[in-house]
């Protein structure tokens, strides 16, 4: 039985310098770090993982890179403190509020906030204990 549905996401990106500081800045907050970076590609995974889950990248065919509407990835967050931090952090270093911090009608602790990147990418944490 697999442990992990997902093996990686990625995230296109125009501007990857632009990108490695959002990201820098935001996910350690809900534990997770840069892993890998080179010029066309960032990496980063939870603390402990050995492989980067969600990758940054610049467009293989050379392309603009765009957001996809009703795309979003939701990253877990232990704490709802650390989702207020995630979301702070995000707009601080650039990215676009798109849902304060929470709690939503999912379920009774779902709690959550919403973010886009700097390209537009959307992205929320999620919190899903009463603390």
């Amino acid at each position: 039985m697999p442990g992990t549905m997902l093996l990686y996401v990625t995230l296109g990106t125009n501007d990857i310098d632009q990108a490695r500081r959002f990201y820098d800045n935001v996910l350690p907050l809900l534990g997770y770090r840069r892993q890998r970076h080179s010029e066309e590609e960032i990496g980063y995974s939870a603390d402990g993982d050995t492989r980067c889950r969600l990758w940054i990248v610049t467009p293989f065919n050379r392309r603009r890179a765009s957001s996809g509407n009703g795309s979003m990835v939701a990253l877990h967050a232990e704490r709802r403190a650390d989702v207020d931090a995630f979301h702070a952090a995000a707009l601080a270093a650039g990215g676009v509020d798109e849902g304060a911090p929470g709690l939503r009608p999912f379920h009774a602790n779902f709690y959550a906030a919403y973010v886009r990147d700097p390209d537009g990418n959307k992205l929320s944490a999620v919190c899903e204990t009463p603390e």
